[in-house]
């Protein structure tokens, strides 16, 4: 499972113009599955992106988590996270789990955050989204277990 983090303080993803999630302050999750994740692989993520304290606190540190500050998550599917473009000039997918394999853990995951307090937006599992952010920071984490 792989997971690109990005802090922002506002987020937003459409399917043919249609809003299907949207958040303030939190975390945007680009999220990405492959043939031999497990469920304790993602239940490791779920607990490892609820617990990071990843917004600064009076001093400017990194001290805070998203209960801190009232934030919440969107997650967005993204098998490109699984390209490999070390040969030629077109990415291969090939490790990029399949719909069959990849619905039930993205699914799963989204559970995980919900059981661990969080608030969570999705974008919609295969469609072409627009995902619109504005940065906090930037801070982007890449995630892998």
């Amino acid at each position: 499972m792989r997971v690109l983090l990005q802090r922002v303080k506002r987020a937003e993803v459409r399917v043919e113009g249609r809003v299907t999630g949207s958040i303030g302050v939190g975390f945007l999750l680009l999220t990405g599955f492959t043939h031999g994740d497990t469920p304790e692989q993602i239940v490791w993520m779920a607990d490892k992106i609820a617990g990071l304290r990843l917004f600064s606190d009076a001093d400017e540190k990194m001290n805070l988590g998203l209960a801190d500050v009232g934030g919440a998550v969107l997650v967005v599917s993204q098998f490109t996270l699984y390209g490999d473009a070390a040969k030629g000039r077109r990415p291969s997918f090939i490790d990029a789990a399949r719909p069959e394999v990849a619905i039930p853990l993205y699914e799963k995951f989204i559970a995980l955050l919900r059981e661990r307090g969080l608030e969570v937006a999705t974008g919609e599992f295969g469609a072409m989204m627009d995902v619109e952010l504005v940065n906090d920071g930037p801070v982007t984490l890449w995630l892998e277990k």
